[in-house]
């Protein structure tokens, strides 16, 4: 049986997504997803929408559900015309940091646990390897809305670099 004749069982999800850098949950909560909810309330053929605000991350995240029935690709469009709505409302740090919109799943699809078998790898080794040679390729596989490590965090590196000895073995 060809894909296209399956019945959609889940609904069509909208994920938006802001950060407010320093601000806390209420803050979040009063100056971003306030003002976002009122613009987005009433878009056609939205079922529900709730949003979740974290201190950790000073991000909010509003997740807007519509109808079975609805293509998730004007869905999108939509949302994203009635968050522009609300720029003018948010504070200047939310909108240079920007706001981002992309069609989700109410529930994971995959999950993929990556180990050591003999503990020769730490977690912050795996979770690097997984942001290098997963995440990437899996969110542009057909039919992905967004891949997501979790886990020990992305890898970093930090460098210090002193001017005047860098200048004599750098140039010829």
């Amino acid at each position: 049986m060809p894909i296209a004749q399956f019945p959609n069982i889940a609904p069509p999800e909208i994920w938006l997504q802001a950060n407010y850098p320093g601000a806390d949950a209420k803050t979040l909560e009063q100056s971003v997803a306030t003002p976002i909810e009122q613009q987005v309330t009433g878009v056609d053929n939205m079922e529900y929408m709730y949003s979740v605000n974290t201190t950790n991350g000073s991000q909010t995240s509003l997740l807007v559900d519509f109808d079975l029935k609805t293509d998730p690709n004007m869905d999108l469009i939509l949302t994203q015309s009635r968050q522009q709505l609300a720029n003018g409302q948010l504070p200047p740090e939310v909108t240079s940091y920007g706001i981002t919109l992309r069609k989700s799943a109410t529930a994971p699809f995959l999950l993929v646990g990556l180990y050591s078998p003999h503990g020769t790898r730490d977690a912050a080794f795996l979770s690097n390897y997984a942001y290098i040679n997963l995440n990437d390729p899996i969110g542009r596989s057909y039919g992905v809305g967004r891949s997501e490590v979790f886990g020990a965090g992305q890898y970093a590196m930090r460098l210090w670099i002193n001017p005047i000895n860098w200048r004599s073995w750098a140039s010829p």
